[in-house]
């Protein structure tokens, strides 16, 4: 009898401990917002490629996914998640200069196109002097203006921003009293179907200025590589699979445009004008030079002239930024970080 109960109890003390192991799996909670260049993860996870990953390295991702891309920047911002989708611009004045370091672990592309300028009944950026022109404030679109402006020979003081909210944008660019947008895909592609709209300037100007990352918490990242690592597998071996012309490539976009709504040709067109890194080779010969640096030098300052760097910021260079290239900025402060050290790790197949 004693036998018996020593055996039950023992059976009873390994189901605890198994519980207790599982339970004690790590797990991590990214959000992400609809746009071409983040569609990859939905399909990713959809399809179990992440749990794939996951697995692998014993821990458990879920994407989570947030309708507002301000708003998801934000909860990332708060703690509410340990990564999410933004661009580097946001990266920098959002949680950056909130003080949360942060990593940018996949440096996914580079918007080639699909951020531009439209104009009725004209032609060139000069013709917006004096003009209004509608946009996100303080948002890339504002940054790619004052860009379009700087090459064009003109300074914001040459037009008026009015402030639209993304979603009203389109409909405000079909009445007459809005000539002039600043958008992104889909948007962008919707409002040029606006009789006589043109297209004065694009993305495509600024190759390399207008990135699409994955952000994660720095030090979440020090303490579980093995997030990076899955993170990192999950997400090359997703464009391995959508990219090219096979009928398996297809289908993953023919869900990836369904998932954001539009079709396949709608979704291609929207990859056209983004400037995907296919590979893990193509994101290091990308990262490791010095245009990320120099790129965020620009980024920084012209968030210091709009206030986005905080009120107390003394200058531009007040939150470092670290990249394979060299630090930008305040070196005691460093709260971005572009880092290669998973995508050499995918490009030697050491995942």
């Amino acid at each position: 009898m004693f036998t018996r109960f020593a055996r039950l109890l023992l059976l009873c003390s390994l189901a605890l401990f198994s519980l207790n192991t599982f339970a004690a799996k790590p797990t991590f909670n990214i959000c992400w917002s609809i746009y071409a260049g983040w569609m990859p993860w939905d399909y990713a996870q959809q399809n179990g490629i992440v749990k794939k990953w996951a697995d692998k390295y014993g821990i458990d991702i879920k994407f989570v996914q947030v309708n507002d891309y301000i708003e998801s920047v934000n909860q990332y911002t708060s703690g509410g998640f340990d990564g999410c989708t933004m661009t580097n611009m946001d990266a920098l004045t959002i949680p950056a200069s909130g003080g949360v370091d942060s990593t940018a672990l996949i440096v996914g592309d580079y918007s080639n196109g699909n951020d531009g300028i439209l104009v009725k009944g004209a032609d060139s950026v000069a013709s917006l002097k004096g003009k209004p022109i509608n946009l996100v404030e303080l948002s890339v679109s504002h940054y790619l203006l004052a860009r379009a402006l700087d090459k064009s020979g003109m300074s914001e003081k040459d037009v008026k921003v009015v402030n639209t909210a993304d979603a009203d944008l389109v409909a405000a660019f079909t009445t007459p009293e809005v000539n002039a947008i600043v958008t992104w895909n889909p948007l962008l592609a919707e409002a040029q179907k606006q009789p006589d709209s043109h297209l004065v300037f694009s993305s495509a100007q600024i190759p390399g200025e207008i990135l699409d990352l994955l952000v994660v918490n720095t030090e979440t990242l020090k303490q579980h590589p093995e997030l990076g690592k899955a993170l990192t597998g999950a997400w090359y071996e997703t464009l391995k699979i959508m990219s090219g012309p096979s009928p398996e490539a297809k289908k993953a976009r023919s869900l990836m445009a369904e998932a954001s709504g539009t079709d396949l040709a709608g979704f291609d067109q929207q990859l056209a004008a983004t400037h995907l890194f296919s590979d893990a080779k193509l994101t290091l010969d990308f990262i490791e030079t010095t245009q990320i640096k120099t790129t965020m030098q620009m980024v920084a300052e012209f968030s210091f002239k709009h206030g986005l760097l905080g009120d107390a910021a003394p200058g531009a260079d007040r939150v470092g930024v670290e990249t394979p290239a060299g630090v930008w900025g305040n070196a005691e402060n460093i709260k971005l970080r572009f880092t290669d050290r998973f995508t050499k790790l995918a490009a030697a197949n050491q995942l």
